[in-house]
């Protein structure tokens, strides 16, 4: 029997309450697929600081680095608001993920049929929605120095280097390839020289796959698509802050910012999260939606190569839903039932494992 060693870092907020719903899941397709999975729990965000003093512990990145895969709740919250920034729960995940090496983001907005009701835009404009954003992780204006503030000017530095560009470039068509072969590069190379370049390497490394489809696109236009059209894009690839603009849009989409999914590649390890935050408004209420936890926890399964499982849980997902069972964020939305976040999750569960 083949056995995975899980890191689980369950945050803030409703982190613990969505991490203990996609783990229901995983034991339940694991005992019906024939494999082990070891969880270990670290501490990550404000959880840490509480004990540790320390958003992101060494103990935390030793215990990721010796695990097979990462699946990680959010964090985050009030509480931590007023720390310094190195002391704040964000600072903390933004340095497991550099300590990891984890510099591809891969957020898919994949529309389920059961819920083109819940989306903003009219059924016939989303009803088919499969696209991915592959966002760069750890480079460019959130990480480039120098940085300062006083108190009449501030300022950041977006810098990315040709190989930082590179890589990610190679994860977005090689995600490409397994899909509908498209990729549409998204810059402000009208304006960013940082962009510039980004354009021009993004162009040489589409010569290495010549039968992916490359694109560019300005980031407001890109913008303006994903909601005129969303249908045309198959591969998203751009940097690290438009990328964090564009995959929330995307998740508007769909419906519910508490359906997409995400994983972060490239290093040792992969993590595997849901996009959305902490939600400490929510926590502890048993309403929040576990399914885009559930759906990281299935790409989780895919990275560790147990592809069979993964489809059993997107199965059980979309059987669940056509039931008419939903979430109270989605409880408008051709609901039959209005259920809680255990309720939901035992519900996945029950399905994947038949």
């Amino acid at each position: 029997m083949k056995n995975y060693k899980i890191a689980v870092l369950k945050g803030d907020g409703i982190g613990p309450e969505i991490v203990d719903e996609a783990i229901k899941v995983l034991d339940a397709v694991a005992s019906k697929d024939g494999f082990n999975l070891e969880y270990n729990e670290y501490l990550l965000g404000g959880a840490a600081i509480d004990v540790f003093d320390n958003p992101c512990p060494d103990e935390t990145i030793k215990g990721c680095q010796n695990s097979d895969a990462i699946l990680f709740g959010a964090i985050g919250g009030p509480k931590w608001d007023n720390l310094p920034k190195e002391k704040r729960p964000e600072t903390g995940l933004l340095k497991l993920r550099k300590s990891l090496g984890l510099f591809a983001n891969l957020r898919p907005a994949i529309i389920f049929d059961e819920l083109t009701n819940a989306s903003s835009l009219k059924p016939e404009v989303i009803k088919g929605v499969d696209l991915e954003v592959v966002r760069e992780l750890t480079g460019g204006i959130y990480f480039g120095e120098p940085r300062y503030k006083d108190d009449n000017k501030a300022y950041n530095t977006m810098i990315y280097s040709r190989d930082e560009i590179e890589r990610i470039a190679h994860v977005a068509f090689k995600e490409a390839q397994k899909r509908r072969k498209k990729v549409t590069s998204v810059d402000k190379a009208n304006v960013l020289e940082v962009s510039e370049l980004w354009r021009e390497v993004v162009e040489e490394v589409a010569k290495n796959y010549p039968d992916v489809e490359l694109e560019h696109m300005y980031v407001d236009n890109a913008a303006m698509q994903l909601v005129r059209d969303p249908k045309q894009f198959d591969v998203i690839l751009t940097g690290n802050i438009f990328g964090d603009i564009l995959s929330d849009e995307a998740s508007m989409i769909v419906g519910s910012i508490g359906l997409l999914p995400s994983a972060s590649i490239g290093g040792k390890v992969g993590l595997f999260e849901p996009i959305h935050g902490s939600a400490p408004d929510i926590a502890g209420q048993g309403i929040a939606n576990p399914i885009a936890t559930i759906l990281s926890a299935a790409m989780m399964l895919d990275y560790l190569g147990e592809d069979k499982s993964s489809q059993r849980i997107r199965n059980a997902i979309k059987k669940v839903l056509a039931k008419g069972y939903r979430t109270k964020d989605l409880a408008n939305f051709d609901a039959k039932e209005v259920v809680t976040t255990s309720e939901m999750g035992t519900l996945i569960a029950e399905h994947a494992a038949e």
